[in-house]
């Protein structure tokens, strides 16, 4: 294997490993948060409703907008890193 191919291996592992990880956060927020966690966080009150009802409604998306702004971060650092950035 040559060492661009060795560079492109790693690149897209770490690119991989990056999707995946946002996407367990994602989950994370969105179902844990919202669904499985729910009763746990059911007395803590949020703009006058639940925190589960909040994180289900509010907080899931704000997650997914904020975990946007992390990935194409942490992409531009990648693509330096690997000297593919544009």
């Amino acid at each position: 294997m040559t060492s661009e191919q060795a560079n492109a291996t790693a690149y897209w592992k770490a690119n991989v490993r990056l999707i995946t990880w946002s996407l367990i956060v994602w989950a994370l927020v969105s179902f844990g948060f919202a669904m499985i966690l729910r009763p746990l966080v059911a007395g803590i009150s949020v703009g006058g409703s639940d925190l589960g009802f909040w994180f289900a409604q509010q907080g899931s998306i704000l997650a997914f907008i904020g975990l946007i702004f992390h990935y194409a971060w942490r992409l531009n650092r990648l693509d330096k890193e690997f000297g593919v950035e544009e």
